[in-house]
């Protein structure tokens, strides 16, 4: 518990440090030249496909209609931009997630490393391409785990823990495995997260809250809909901070796990007590025979 609280507030105290900041923007700066590009030639054609098919669906359509009877039919032009903008944040958030792997992850290691951890030997244990592979895998697990859950969105409770716990879940397995990829071999890094996999189940929790923040953006107004792609790049940005502080706690942490398990290693095993329970003494070399 006292190495979680210390590398929470370590990893707090790093967003603040310059290059923290233009890493968090960097994804942001990709993310939203994509989403500009996207809503300039798609959003139009995205709009007049939802609301055809909400017009073909007669359920949705007795819903609209009784809008319109109890005098908000206002909200009837509202309800297709706001799934299309349901569909577009979290394939965005996604790319982010990727961008934060690629770009920002290897980076804020190599920060928390540079400072705190000098003296740590890279031992290399994974290259680039198969934390690549690595991080694809487990978004995609969780990609899907979200789209078979989302029936289960519905019930209120559900909501509120299912998408955070695939986030915290999707964040563990991701920025566990990139902050420990550079140092530790394959079996130190098995090892640590079987170890600390509740510990690291736990920061990942917290960040998928926190995650769930950016979904403010949104709730504020429904009017705010008219600055569709501002609010995108915004909540975006939102995203890249909180992923930002994960991979900076999830560095503190794995890495000072990292250098304790190695300190125990190399630590000497003291001598067992013999069945009379005094410590063992090594037995002295036979004498030589006289010449």
């Amino acid at each position: 518990m006292k190495q979680l609280v210390d590398s929470f507030w370590r990893a707090a105290a790093y967003c603040l440090h310059p290059r923290v900041i233009w890493l968090s923007v960097l994804p942001l700066l990709l993310t939203g030249v994509l989403a500009a590009v996207l809503g300039y030639f798609f959003w139009e054609s995205a709009l007049i496909a939802v609301r055809t098919q909400l017009d073909a669906w007669s359920l949705t359509g007795s819903a609209l209609g009784w809008l319109e009877s109890v005098g908000a039919g206002s909200l009837r032009t509202l309800v297709a931009p706001l799934i299309v903008l349901a569909l577009a944040v979290p394939a965005l958030v996604i790319l982010s997630l990727l961008a934060v792997a690629l770009i920002m992850m290897p980076r804020l290691v190599d920060l928390v490393a540079q400072r705190r951890f000098a003296a740590l030997e890279r031992r290399h244990g994974e290259p680039v391409w198969r934390s690549v592979l690595y991080s694809l895998g487990a978004t995609l697990l969780a990609v899907g785990a979200l789209v078979i859950s989302m029936p289960l969105w519905l019930v209120p409770p559900l909501v509120l823990l299912l998408p955070p716990l695939i986030w915290g879940w999707l964040s563990y397995r991701v920025m566990s495995f990139d902050a420990l990829a550079e140092h530790a071999t394959r079996d130190e890094r098995r090892e640590l997260m079987r170890v600390h996999r509740l510990p690291l189940l736990g920061i990942g929790i917290v960040t998928g809250y926190l995650g769930a923040a950016p979904a403010l953006v949104w709730a504020v107004s429904a009017a705010l809909l008219v600055f569709a792609p501002v609010l995108i790049v915004v909540s975006v940005w939102l995203y890249t901070l909180v992923f930002a502080f994960s991979a900076l706690w999830f560095s503190h942490y794995c890495l000072a796990e990292l250098q304790a398990l190695r300190e125990r290693s190399a630590a000497p095993t003291p001598p067992q007590p013999d069945a009379l329970g005094i410590d063992a003494v090594p037995a002295a070399p036979p004498a030589l025979p006289p010449v």
